[in-house]
């Protein structure tokens, strides 16, 4: 049962103190970030990008991929000089990477001058461990071993004023050799339905128009629950919120994604047409190595039937290069099936060993042959979205506005449903509005477009 968040402390602070937040990774931790940000702000701290002026500095960390860890290491180091400088300063250290003992226990040791450590499990405690470490004087290590349920009320402070990310389940139970999320993250715990659809319609009434739903595998929202309400159930209450124009959801396990979910995908009017499936690799024997669950002609029937029901899909994918054991045999059925699914997109990357993990253990694939092969999936998939995204010419596509772009205030940007990037000029349009636009030029990671007058 959901336990109602009660540390709030207001009066503790003062206005003037400032706070920074510096996330690394996934979704997840931006979601996280926004709930670490409201408590700090329920406090009285206000925001700053300035290292220098912050009174308190959280780094939000990941430990899905060594580079993450290598940043926050080096980070720390260089704000050695900051904590000298300014000994009240509160520098705290969260997230996947902390949650780990071994990562926690070098922080502590190479870093003796971070003040607050904690993991996963235990964020909403963030105004406790500030006052004991301001009353104290002295640093907190609080690290949950094992996750304590799910604490709702926690305050938010979003990034974003359109979109915004609503987590719909903790944790993973599905142990693929190469991750370390089930070890950090805990076991799979779903929110309860009310609880979720509250915070959309409230969202809804503060402006928002687009929510995604977050989870590590969404598909096994609702498995610990005594009931039968699963995803599909969440997907279809979600697309009767009156005012919310479109939904999205991250992370789909392709393993299931059952034939009911494609149906409520395939019908609900405001889901949209864009599924992100991880096929991480197109041989079944590295899929067997990697625990995956399914086989490369599962995940292939499963986009079949994607694209029967929903035939202007957008499909993208997680494509992991250099697994330990992975022969050029191998990896040219990965690229076989990047050929065959044609994603509109792809994150691709490197594996590297997480210590704790089975395949740790297995023997590694050299960097130079990582390297290599990195390579040339990066060539195929961007090809492939460059002629994906110059079909789209002379199409009028749906654009939710999300404001100028970073480098012309002159142009606009937005997405599709399908979310494609779509950059146009148009200054009479605000942030938040459904404009059609006609795709003029395609790119590979973009389409160019112009207004539809009167959509039309």
């Amino acid at each position: 049962m959901a336990e109602k968040h009660q540390d709030k402390m207001t009066n503790a602070m003062n206005n003037s103190k400032l706070y920074l937040i510096q996330s690394f990774g996934c979704q997840m931790n931006e979601r996280d970030a926004e709930s670490l940000a409201g408590m700090l702000e329920d406090l009285g701290y206000c925001p700053t990008s300035a290292q220098e002026e912050a009174d308190i500095i959280l780094l939000n960390t990941c430990c899905v991929r060594e580079t993450a860890e290598s940043k926050v290491f080096g980070l720390l180091g260089r704000l050695r000089k900051l904590k000298v400088a300014k000994p009240d300063l509160i520098l705290g250290v969260c997230g996947c990477m902390s949650q780990q003992e071994d990562a926690a226990k070098r922080i502590r040791r190479s870093f003796p001058f971070v003040d607050l450590i904690f993991g996963t499990h235990n964020i909403h405690e963030l105004p406790r461990m500030i006052h004991q470490v301001q009353e104290n004087h002295e640093a907190v290590l609080e690290v949950w071993a094992t996750e304590k349920g799910i604490t709702e009320s926690i305050p938010v402070k979003r990034k974003d004023k359109l979109k915004a990310w609503v987590t719909i389940m903790y944790g993973c139970n599905n142990f693929c050799t190469y991750c370390i999320v089930p070890y950090v993250r805990g076991r799979e715990r779903s929110r309860q339905p009310e609880d979720i659809i509250d915070e959309i319609k409230e969202l809804v009434q503060e402006g928002y128009k687009e929510v995604t739903l977050l989870g590590q595998n969404v598909n096994s929202y609702g498995k610990d629950f005594k009931n039968n309400y699963r995803f599909a159930d969440l997907l279809m209450a979600i697309d009767d919120i009156t005012g919310l124009e479109r939904v999205r959801f991250m992370t789909s396990h392709p393993r299931d994604f059952d034939q009911r979910l494609i149906e409520v995908v395939a019908s609900a009017k405001k889901v949209c047409e864009h599924y992100h499936l991880p096929a991480q690799a197109g041989s079944n024997r590295v899929l067997k190595m990697m625990n995956r669950g399914y086989t490369r002609e599962h995940y292939l029937e499963l986009i079949r039937k994607i694209k029967e029901r929903v035939p202007n899909a957008s499909i993208t994918a997680d494509l992991m290069v250099g697994f330990p054991g992975e022969t050029e045999e191998d990896f040219q059925e990965t690229l076989d099936l990047v050929k065959q699914v044609r994603y509109d997109s792809a994150f691709t990357f490197v594996y590297n060993i997480r210590s704790g993990t089975p395949a740790a253990k297995l023997e590694q694939v050299s960097e130079e042959v990582k390297s290599e092969r990195i390579q040339r999936l990066i060539e195929l998939q961007n090809l492939i979205s460059l002629e994906n995204n110059q079909r789209e010419e002379g199409r009028v596509l749906e654009v939710l506005v999300e404001g100028e772009t970073k480098t012309n205030p002159d142009l606009l940007a937005g997405r599709t449903r399908t979310n494609k990037l779509v950059v146009f000029q148009g200054s009479g349009h605000l942030p938040g509005q459904l404009v059609q636009i006609r795709i003029t030029k395609g790119r590979p990671n973009l389409l160019e477009g112009e207004v539809v007058p009167n959509g039309t």
